[in-house]
C-alpha cells in the first residue's frame, strides 16, 4: 500500500466519542507528506486517571480546544479519496464511527486497515505493541501515546507490511 492515511485517537475516558487528540499522517507514493495533530474538546467532558496516565492528556489541555467536528473540517480534505491505517483499528474506527453518530455527522464509511493484526500474520506469537512492532519496522516511537506520534509510527508499520 502506498497511498492512505495512518491515523491515532486518545481518549479522555472509556467512552469512545471522548476523543481528546488526533494525529493524521498522509503518505502517498510510499512517503510521508503531510501531517496533522489537534487536540480536541471531547465528550463527554472528563477525564478518567487511566486514560490520563496513558496519554498524558488533561481537562486543562483540552478545556479550549475545538470540538470534533471543527476539527474533522480540517482532516477530511487531506484524507480524501484514502483509506485509513491504524494500529488495532477497532479503537480507532470505533472512536471515528462514536464520534460522528454523537454529533450527527454522516460517516462516509472510510475502508480501514489494521497494522495490529497485520503485523500479527507477519510475526506471529509474542507481542504487537504499537511500540515493539515499530521498532521492528526501523522506527523508533520516542513519544508513545502522543496522537501524531503514533500515527508516523503507524504510517512507518504499514510502509513496511501492508
Amino acid at each position: 500500500m502506498k497511498d492512505f492515511a495512518a491515523i491515532d485517537f486518545e481518549t479522555a475516558n472509556f467512552e469512545r466519542t471522548s476523543v481528546c487528540a488526533v494525529g493524521v499522517v498522509i503518505v502517498k507514493n510510499g512517503e510521508m507528506v503531510d501531517s496533522f495533530y489537534s487536540l480536541i474538546h471531547p465528550e463527554p467532558d472528563y477525564y478518567n486517571w487511566r486514560c490520563s496516565s496513558v496519554n498524558g492528556l488533561c481537562r486543562e489541555d483540552t478545556e479550549d480546544a475545538p470540538i470534533f467536528p471543527d476539527v474533522w473540517k480540517q482532516i477530511e480534505p487531506k484524507i480524501a479519496g484514502l483509506p485509513l491505517v491504524a494500529h488495532n483499528k477497532a479503537f480507532d474506527e470505533n472512536c471515528l464511527k462514536a464520534v460522528f453518530r454523537m454529533y450527527g455527522m454522516d460517516y462516509p464509511d472510510y475502508p480501514f486497515y489494521c497494522t495490529l493484526i497485520a503485523s500479527r500474520r507477519v510475526w506471529p506469537g509474542g507481542h504487537h505493541n504499537l511500540d515493539i512492532i515499530a521498532a521492528r519496522c526501523g522506527y523508533d516511537l520516542k513519544n508513545h501515546h502522543h496522537a501524531l506520534a503514533d500515527a508516523e509510527a503507524c504510517a512507518a508499520i504499514a510502509l513496511e507490511i501492508l
